[in-house]
């Protein structure tokens, strides 16, 4: 081998290294992230709760536990066990079987399914809370899912806590089929009970809520909030542009063109979050202790009148 052919070779290996695409796992695992000054370090992103410093202050998704450690202190909460149903009820294979998928999202995220449900307080108030995790198979609602959401209702139900949702993910889970639809369904009647028990339901809506799950709990709540720039969606922009055959305004489906629209009533930082949350609560459960208060007064007049008549 020649001077030339090594310098050839030398070279081909370089342009090679230079246009290799980094793989998603790669990413995952560098200790560097990508925004709207170029590269930031995650570890300094992390001393920002994972807001871009920067002027575009972009709120990066982060896991449920990240987000339950901004708000109630690292740590300090409890993480509840929730029923999980049979894998795989209708044996789903496409290029990979879904217990396959199942199995890749347990370990990439350490949850068992895509929603954890927790107990902690905030201002000294007991909240139950939910949260769903993209990186469980984009935070799709399925069985597990259903199942956790309800648990986490029973418990505010039982315990006569306030119930905070976080919302993420794309929709309905389509390896369940009608067993994820169903579960629209099913957390609407226990947000309704949970409605019926005097119990404000906060919806706090990240990036990105879309499909069956904004069309069902996450638009009941009592107070939606969003993170800013948050895609809030049902169909995708490119279908609905394709469906009315007109441009879309800027901004469509983010969360600041949602507030206008009036579905969303809050944008709020996600350094702020916690001490919102905390303002509205007390305004919420002082309003229901106001009523209780009423009704129980109604009652003993009533009782009163019985023993009159009697």
């Amino acid at each position: 081998m020649n001077w030339i052919t090594k310098i050839i070779k030398a070279g081909e290996k370089i342009k090679t290294a230079i246009h290799k695409r980094a793989t998603k796992e790669d990413i995952a695992n560098s200790d560097w992230a990508s925004c709207c000054k170029g590269p930031i370090l995650k570890k300094d992103l992390e001393e920002n709760l994972w807001v871009c410093p920067g002027p575009c202050h972009k709120h990066f998704r982060i896991s449920p536990k990240q987000r339950f450690d901004i708000l109630f202190g690292k740590n300090n909460y409890k993480i509840f066990k929730t029923p999980i149903p049979k894998d795989d009820p209708l044996n789903w294979t496409d290029s990979k079987s879904y217990k396959e998928r199942l199995k890749s999202a347990r370990k990439k995220t350490g949850m068992d399914c895509g929603m954890m449900v927790v107990c902690g307080s905030i201002n000294n108030i007991e909240i139950t809370a939910v949260a769903s995790d993209f990186d469980f198979l984009g935070a799709s609602m399925a069985a597990a899912e259903g199942e956790a959401f309800l648990y986490g209702i029973q418990h505010a139900i039982e315990n006569q806590t306030p119930f905070l949702c976080i919302s993420a993910g794309g929709g309905m889970r389509m390896m369940e089929s009608l067993i994820s639809l169903s579960q629209m369904t099913r957390t609407t009647i226990a947000i309704n009970e949970l409605k019926k028990n005097n119990l404000p339901y906060l919806v706090c809506i990240t990036d990105p809520t879309a499909g069956g799950i904004t069309a069902s709990y996450a638009m009941l709540g009592d107070v939606h909030m969003a993170e800013p720039g948050a895609l809030i969606a049902f169909a995708g922009a490119r279908v609905i542009q394709g469906t009315v055959k007109e441009e879309l305004p800027e901004g469509f489906q983010k969360s600041e063109y949602v507030e206008k629209t009036g579905f969303v009533d809050l944008i709020v930082q996600r350094k702020d979050l916690s001490e919102k949350i905390g303002t509205l609560l007390s305004i919420l459960l002082k309003k229901n202790s106001v009523i209780s208060a009423e009704d129980n007064e109604t009652t003993e007049n009533t009782q009163s009148l019985s023993k009159v008549a009697s």
